[in-house]
């Protein structure tokens, strides 16, 4: 994503969707012969997060989004991956909403429109030129990634309240 050449952008994101594509795959996978395993249900979201946090730093980076709107996804990400850590390793069970598959897909999505837009930008293909001058004057990229940090923060306050009973019956037991 950060070389100079020609097709440097549009390899970053055909590395980015095969990466998308195998991960979501393999979840499939893991469900449909049921090889589902505590080991999977940790790693595969980390691995999620891992692919988005490392995008979205990237375009921080490269200065098409804020430092602060990754650091407001990371937060949600850890706190709500630490908070999931900690209390499954003393026995107890989170459940994860279908609102946050929802956000994940989201953030996907704008990272791969972002490395479309990247790309096109980077092949510098003049058909497109008028579009991609609609997508920086408006900011539409900026926008939609405020959005999705925004979603995500939504998604962690839902998780929160939906596994409420759960934390509080986690600090109970902890509290002796």
């Amino acid at each position: 994503m950060f070389s100079d050449f020609d097709t440097a952008k549009l390899f970053a994101l055909l590395v980015f969707v095969i990466a998308a594509i195998t991960d979501a795959y393999d979840g499939h996978l893991a469900r449909k012969y049921n090889q589902i395993t505590p080991e999977g249900k940790f790693l595969d979201p980390l691995a999620d997060k891992i692919l988005v946090v490392s995008a979205f730093f990237s375009f921080s980076v490269i200065g098409i989004i804020d430092y602060w709107i990754v650091g407001i996804i990371i937060f949600r990400d850890l706190f709500v991956t630490g908070l999931r850590l900690i209390i499954s390793s003393s026995g107890f069970e989170f459940v994860t909403s279908k609102l946050s598959k929802y956000k994940t897909a989201f953030q996907l999505t704008i990272i791969i429109v972002t490395l479309i837009f990247m790309a096109i930008e980077g092949l510098d293909i003049s058909i497109f030129i008028p579009t991609l001058e609609i997508i920086k004057q408006y900011r539409i990229i900026y926008l939609l990634t405020m959005f999705t940090a925004i979603f995500t923060v939504y998604t962690g306050i839902i998780y929160l309240y939906t596994n409420r009973m759960m934390i509080r019956k986690f600090i109970r037991e902890n509290s002796d």
